[in-house]
């Protein structure tokens, strides 16, 4: 569930905007709630709005956070990535009040909360229970609970029969980016990094010691990671770094340091 900044004490390490959600289900009957006039009294309280998906809100979205002393890396995705786990659902405790990406939470809208997509994916939720399946897009973080990987808007949890027993058994696939889901070939090859993180592995007054270093690491690197030289200035004097390119996270870029040894290698965060 979405919680209430005033009533619950959260630290959240790096994020701009957020809502977040727990894990306690309401005590309400939930058919009293999905009726239409509730629902068009309770819409007339939250103003029409686009998506946000501005470059500032991805950078802080997509930054560490901790929650009840836990840390959590947001981190990239590729569109037919599948992830299995428990599914819950949130609602109007929560409506009309602010989520993580800085939009306004509708319990009635197509939405989900999850703890390290980047916002705007597009994700099918199949629930495995009884075969039905929705599609949502993330707006929100959470739920901060083990084992629980997605929390759907009310509405959404409705759609695949689950808001009686208030969790169900689900299968995510990652359909899209940015609010759309993925149509032609060249979309379904993408994979969303929103948010760059490098490696520094040396820094050099003499062009011929880069490129030494960067012969070095590309002989290791798969694939996935490029290596890049940046011009900068160090001591009013002309220098190149040599940066280890392609982490999605900070996590993924801790990861590999500890793998390869290179404890005095600096993360570059952009």
């Amino acid at each position: 569930m979405l919680l209430n900044l005033n009533k619950r004490y959260l630290l959240i390490a790096g994020l701009v905007f957020f809502g977040g959600c727990s894990s306690s289900q309401p005590s309400y009957s939930s058919k009293s709630y999905h009726s239409s006039s509730y629902a068009k009294q309770q819409n007339k309280k939250i103003k029409k709005s686009t998506i946000r998906n501005s470059k500032a809100m991805h950078r802080a979205t997509m930054r560490p956070y901790v929650v009840f002393g836990k840390k959590y890396f947001p981190t990239v995705a590729h569109i037919g990535d599948q992830f299995k786990g428990i599914a819950s659902w949130y609602g109007p405790d929560f409506h009309a009040k602010k989520t993580s990406n800085g939009e306004i939470y509708n319990m009635y809208a197509m939405t989900a909360a999850h703890k390290t997509l980047p916002m705007n994916t597009i994700v099918k939720v199949d629930n495995l229970e009884n075969g039905l399946s929705t599609i949502v897009r993330i707006n929100d973080r959470g739920p901060f609970v083990s084992g629980r990987i997605i929390d759907l808007s009310n509405v959404a949890a409705h759609k695949i029969d689950m808001v009686k027993n208030g969790t169900a058994k689900v299968k995510l696939t990652i359909l899209g980016f940015n609010g759309k889901i993925a149509q032609t070939f060249e979309e379904k090859q993408e994979t969303q990094s929103v948010g760059k993180y490098y490696i520094q592995v040396g820094v050099f007054s003499r062009v011929e010691g880069a490129n030494i270093t960067k012969r070095k690491f590309e002989m290791i690197l798969d694939d996935r990671y490029k290596i890049v030289l940046k011009d900068s200035v160090l001591n009013e004097k002309k220098v190149k770094r040599v940066w280890i390119s392609g982490f999605g996270s900070e996590e993924e870029a801790n990861d590999f340091k500890s793998k390869n040894n290179l404890k005095g290698a600096m993360i570059i965060a952009q």
